[in-house]
């Protein structure tokens, strides 16, 4: 699990250090997450030479099994940002309404994004959404 977990961690800071390194408008954790996924790609496209090279953690499921753990207790990685909330209720009371106005109109722009590119890909694969019959 301290290999995964490292590998996960490592991913994460070099897609920062990118990020930073070269100006790149786009979040480090996401840069990470790229480079996380196409070292599993490979990891996985040739896994001959991988078992080789890599220790067992990384070739037998176990960077997996620590990914489930982090996402089955990833709630308590929100209870910082729900304590700073608690702790700035001035500025919540002061801002409340623009802040709920801005949740709300964010969340559903997302969903719209969301909806219409699935509908996109969808199509584009040829497998519309299931019709019903009458």
């Amino acid at each position: 699990m301290i290999v995964s977990l490292t590998l996960i961690l490592l991913a994460q800071l070099l897609g920062e250090g990118l990020a930073r390194g070269a100006g790149l408008p786009v979040p480090g954790p996401l840069i990470g997450m790229a480079l996380l996924i196409g070292f599993l790609a490979l990891r996985d496209r040739h896994s001959g030479p991988a078992a080789r090279l890599l220790p067992a953690p990384l070739t037998d499921g176990g960077l997996e099994a620590t990914g489930r753990g982090l996402l089955a207790n990833l709630s308590l990685l929100f209870v910082p940002a729900a304590t700073g909330i608690v702790g700035r209720l001035d500025v919540l009371a002061a801002h409340g309404a623009a802040i709920l106005c801005v949740v709300l109109v964010s969340t559903v722009l997302t969903l719209s994004a969301a909806a219409l590119t699935f509908e996109a890909v969808a199509r584009r694969l040829g497998s519309g959404p299931p019709k019903s019959s009458p």
